[in-house]
């Protein structure tokens, strides 16, 4: 490595930050540099400003001589980076002490007859030393997000040694053994790979490792019950073939995260992204509006392939049997307006370059205003086809009927009904295939089309291994631990269609423009804890009964928070303050609920502070929406204004109650435990009282609409919806400080920066 990146460009080039916490950690850094390069354009200050700097430039000095300690530190532990490390502290540690060389202004420095005083004679000196500093710390940050990459490689390796192993066994007792071995790992794996989740800045990249997770975390309980079942029934081949499922799709997510981590290159990484319908529209937009920037850019075929190449990928949508025949014919008659209006574009188009047109003519702009309303409305169509079907499936399926039967069938130990029911049960499978990959076409983003593609692949996976556990139980009517593995995968079934209506409610956000941006969480490593604590810090560690107690209300609030969802599409007026505000509420528990899945490592409350705050917020939200509820109300007869006020009394109460417990502080592992069991159970409490209300308030809200505007007068109804304002995601947690979570040994040093003002 060159000792100065100041004449070496390759150095800066190879330094691509990747992470949050690497940029987080410069930010403050490249503040402060920039305040000193600005000063120096005016080299005549006053004393005040001339202390201001000098205590600046010392400040940097300071923090930098801390930085490389820690980075030192990180060097002595990690051999393989000792070298590398060494020489980009040992040009940070020099370029900070040449800053603060320069900014040094001693009693010998002249004072100009103003009072004013002339300092950075040398500002060749100052842009060296302030590149060289900037190039040297991210050298340093970029190398110990390397050891962050090298914990998750190891850790993986772990994980897949001790997989080998267990898929050997032959005996129970080794079985526990090598699996108490086994959870532990992944318990280590989880919380690494939930901090590089977290930190990465490329949305598809935390995408795929957001299913990759999902797919591990869900497979851990189905490898423990489908070995059981393996190793109980040795000679039953359903009972092989699940187990065997198993561990190929869990070395399969392994893969994927490494792929991630490590950004290799599969030859299955092309096919995750297929051409979506949305993405089509949005380029076939883009360049049709170009032209009136360039009539030459393209050629006119060239725009009509373009078109059928779209109109084409509908045909996922047309040739669908479970698509009705209304649908389908509005699709189609969208296809063809769009090719007419793409027709009439071509031959203005034509025409203009025929006179040799330097800009759009007013027949073209009409053609391009036309074209980009037809496929916009063709995209609309596709997404209420998509969108429509998704929620229809949902509803059906939400009582999970046939595997209700199935279960039974196989405890009776009757193949002929499992067999039918197995028939059922895949056309289920291929509906919700089929449909997960119309939601792709429709997603939006990137990120959400990666979401459905897992979800494809999940009810693709997840459908055949139901099956073979069925199978497998009705061979073995009176096996306790083959009943266990089909109600296992059953859950998985059952959880990935809870995914889907979340799934459904983002693609809609989207599709209304109203998804927000989720705050960042750092991973860069601690010295001396890189091997003794992987683990993300948690205010009071719960044991395994604690955890699962928790575990099983926040599926409670999974399940109700989606309820609530469901309820408030199905009003009319989404803008409206009690729809936003129960869809808040919603979020909010999603995020408590997260908090107790385990491992943890996806959601943004990392520790039971976390938790208590978002009750808190939670509490705000809800007293809000009683408001909202009580101005609602206010319009109502007696009768109705009566149930409405009743139902937000109790919500008033539960919402005090929660707040209060939230600000009630509580120590040793025991009280935490209990205000976090009441934290949920309140919250609960307060979803299923939302649940109660929205029903009511949008058949009331239907009705006075429908009578205020047959007396044309729907403005007042309106009013109070026009000023609300938009939904918080994520509740208040956008707001935190970031500081509170994840690791912050490297960076705490360089953001103490941020306090010393330049006067």
């Amino acid at each position: 490595m060159a000792s100065s990146p100041c004449g070496n460009s390759n150095f800066d080039s190879g330094l691509e930050i990747k992470t949050r916490s690497v940029e987080q950690t410069l930010i403050p850094l490249v503040s402060q540099i920039t305040t000193l390069i600005n000063h120096k354009d005016k080299p005549k200050k006053s004393e005040r400003t001339l202390a201001a700097i000098h205590r600046v430039g010392q400040a940097v000095s300071l923090a930098v001589g801390r930085f490389v300690t820690v980075g030192e530190a990180i060097a002595a532990e990690n051999q393989e980076l000792k070298d590398e490390m060494g020489q980009a502290c040992f040009e940070a540690r020099r370029a900070g002490d040449a800053i603060a060389q320069l900014t040094d202004v001693g009693p010998a420095t002249p004072v100009q007859p103003d009072g004013r005083v002339t300092v950075f004679s040398d500002r060749t000196g100052m842009v060296k030393a302030a590149r060289l500093l900037l190039s040297s710390v991210t050298k340093v940050l970029v190398l110990a997000d390397r050891i962050v990459i090298k914990q998750i490689i190891t850790s993986r390796n772990k994980v897949l040694v001790t997989l080998d192993h267990l898929e050997r066994v032959s005996t129970f007792q080794e079985f526990v053994q090598i699996f108490s071995q086994f959870g532990n790992e992944m318990v280590e794996f989880a919380h690494l790979t939930g901090d590089r989740q977290n930190d990465l800045k490329d949305e598809k990249k935390k995408a795929r490792m957001a299913a990759a997770r999902a797919v591990l975390e869900k497979c851990t309980m189905m490898l423990l019950t489908a070995s059981k079942t393996c190793l109980r029934h040795p000679d039953c081949e359903s009972a092989r073939i699940n187990k065997d499922a198993v561990f190929h799709r869990m070395r399969c997510a392994l893969e994927q995260v490494i792929e991630i981590v490590t950004e290799a290159r599969s030859c299955g990484e092309n096919k995750i992204l297929p051409a979506s319908i949305y993405n089509g529209i949005k380029d076939f937009k883009s360049s049709v509006e170009c032209l009136r920037e360039n009539l030459y850019s393209l050629s006119p075929q060239s725009m009509s392939s373009h078109l059928e190449a779209l109109v084409e990928r509908t045909e996922d949508f047309t040739d669908s049997a479970y698509t009705s025949h209304e649908q389908r014919q509005a699709i189609l008659g969208l296809c063809q307006l769009a090719r007419q209006d793409t027709q009439q574009l071509v031959h203005a188009w034509v025409e203009a370059q025929s006179v040799h047109a330097k800009e759009a003519t007013d027949d073209m702009e009409v053609a391009i205003l036309k074209t980009c309303q037809s496929v916009t409305d063709l995209r609309r169509e596709l997404h209420k086809v998509a969108v429509g079907r998704a929620s229809d499936l949902l509803k059906v399926h939400g009582e999970q009927l046939p595997l209700r039967a199935l279960k039974a069938a196989g405890a009776e130990g009757n193949l002929e009904a499992v067999a039918e029911l197995t028939r059922t049960l895949t056309e289920q499978k291929e509906q919700l295939v089929e449909t997960c990959r119309l939601l792709c076409h429709v997603s939006g983003s990137e990120p959400l089309e990666i979401t459905c593609i897992h979800a494809e692949e999940t009810f693709h996976v997840i459908g055949p291994q139901i099956i073979s556990a069925a199978q497998t139980l009705a061979l073995h009517p009176s096996s306790k631990i083959a009943k266990e593995n089909l109600e296992v995968f059953c859950e998985a079934w059952e959880s990935q269609l809870c995914d889907m209506a979340l799934l459904l409610r983002e693609i809609n956000d989207v599709f209304e423009g109203k998804r927000g941006d989720k705050r960042p969480y750092l991973s860069l490593p601690r010295p001396g804890k890189h091997s003794a604590n992987l683990k993300t810090a948690k205010a009071v560690k719960l044991d395994a009964e604690e955890q699962t107690s928790i575990a099983k209300l926040g599926l409670e609030l999974r399940l109700l928070s989606s309820d609530v969802d469901t309820e408030v599409e199905k009003w009319e007026e989404q803008e409206h303050e009690i729809v936003r505000q129960s869809q808040s509420l919603a979020s909010m528990a999603y995020n408590m609920h997260l908090f107790t899945r385990f491992p943890r490592g996806e959601g943004l409350l990392k520790t039971t502070l976390d938790l208590f705050h978002q009750a808190e917020v939670l509490s705000e939200e809800g007293l809000q929406l009683c408001s909202s509820l009580r101005t609602f109300s206010s319009q109502l007869v007696d009768e109705e204004k009566s149930a409405v006020m009743t139902e937000m009394e109790k919500l008033v109460a539960l919402c005090q109650q929660l707040q209060m417990g939230a600000k009630t502080p509580v120590q040793g592992k025991t009280a935490t435990f209990q205000k976090v069991d009441s934290s949920i159970q309140t919250t609960r409490s307060i979803l299923t009282v939302v649940l109660s209300l929205l029903p009511v308030c949008n058949k009331l809200n239907r009705k006075y609409k429908s009578e205020r505007s047959s007396l044309g007068s729907p403005q007042d109804w309106r009013e109070r919806q026009d000023a609300s304002t938009p939904v918080k995601e994520d509740g208040a947690l956008n707001n935190k400080n970031s500081n509170g979570f994840g690791v912050k040994s490297l960076e705490q040093h360089m953001a103490g920066l941020n306090l010393l003002e330049s006067k």
